[in-house]
């Protein structure tokens, strides 16, 4: 009777020291998971970008660089008011492209490059952060606003993407502003496409000095694709992007910004995301949709996971350009490997951030 008494006494003690190291080794675990929570740094935020590429300021004059400054100025600032009075993430978007497609400073809408037909051929890609919903239009040359239509191919339509004619028709039915083909016409973008022309003239007739001649100017562009990504008051995300694509473009080439996962992505889980640059490159990697991804899967902050890509995987496969991001907390990214970025931002505190250059 003594033995089992004593026997039961000692299991007592051994239960409870094994309660007393379990409780103390598992206390710190929760409050180091409490202290790292993370916390919202911007109840709402807007993004924009112009375009990456080859952009110095020894190239660049005091008055077009004021030009830019105050047009990205326009934009953010339109976008900032939406959001700031309660409007949605997704009209922020819309309105904010809309400016800088309008504007021939860059190449969007009104600015828009010039195809090796000398005609003007746009792209955009809108996508909701909320429902994952997206839309897209591609080779469109008539729609004055080809976001608006990316944006209705999103809400109106079962679709994901519509391209050329087709687009058309769907952007006139839901009642959107159809042009002439004229209106995308600027004196600077059309000089621009003679030029190349004119040094591909001066090329001995060889397909592999004429890639060669091809792939060294694209390195030297200016990717003057424009951009937004917006987090709202409800908590929603949307990224939108705009484009004429690529100067001299042949066979109806299309890049990446009417892409879903490269050249727009929006997801409230983890961030939205604008691209802009070579397209090629961003559709092979899949840029928006990887910087997205590796928040999700590998618990990566926006700033790393988008600095692995832009200038870790982009830049390996050879690819140049940029993005612009905002993550569900508010956080405000930039990320390039180009000389320059035009781009602007505003906090939910109405700080406004506006650089062109790299430094």
């Amino acid at each position: 009777m003594f033995e089992i008494k004593l026997k039961m006494k000692h299991l007592f003690y051994c239960l409870s020291f094994l309660i007393i190291t379990i409780s103390c080794t598992t206390q710190p675990k929760q409050e180091e998971k409490i202290m790292s929570t993370p916390t919202q740094v911007n109840d709402f935020a807007i993004v924009i970008h112009g375009g990456a590429g080859t952009i110095l300021k020894k190239n660049m004059t005091p008055e077009k660089e004021k030009e830019y400054i105050a047009k990205l100025e326009e934009a953010v600032k339109l976008g900032y008011t939406i959001l700031k009075e309660g409007g949605t993430s997704a009209d922020a978007v819309e309105k904010t492209i809309q400016v800088m497609e309008e504007s021939p400073l860059f190449n969007a809408g009104k600015g828009a490059v010039f195809t090796n037909e000398e005609t003007n051929e746009l792209d955009a890609s809108f996508m909701d952060g909320k429902t994952l919903n997206a839309g897209a239009v591609a080779g469109v040359k008539d729609i004055k606003s080809p976001i608006a239509a990316a944006r209705k191919v999103m809400t109106n339509s079962n679709h994901v993407m519509l391209s050329g004619k087709g687009a058309s028709i769907f952007a006139k039915k839901e009642g959107l502003e159809i042009v002439d083909p004229s209106y995308f016409f600027t004196e600077r973008r059309f000089k621009s496409l003679q030029r190349i022309k004119d040094k591909e003239k001066t090329e001995q007739d060889h397909d592999d000095q004429k890639a060669a001649f091809y792939d060294a100017d694209i390195k030297n562009a200016k990717f003057g694709t424009v951009g937004c990504v917006a987090l709202d008051k409800s908590g929603t995300i949307t990224a939108g992007t705009s484009t004429g694509g690529m100067t001299n473009k042949r066979w109806g080439r299309i890049g990446d910004a009417p892409i879903i996962g490269s050249g727009t992505y929006a997801n409230n889980k983890t961030c939205g995301v604008s691209s802009t640059g070579w397209g090629e490159y961003f559709i092979r990697a899949q840029v928006a949709h990887d910087i997205s991804a590796q928040m999700e899967y590998k618990n990566a902050t926006l700033k790393n996971a988008a600095d692995d890509v832009i200038q870790n995987k982009l830049t390996k496969l050879g690819g140049t350009g940029g993005i612009i991001a905002i993550d569900k907390l508010g956080n405000i990214v930039y990320e390039f490997n180009t000389a320059g970025m035009y781009r602007a931002s505003m906090d939910d505190k109405g700080s406004l951030d506006v650089k062109i250059y790299k430094d």
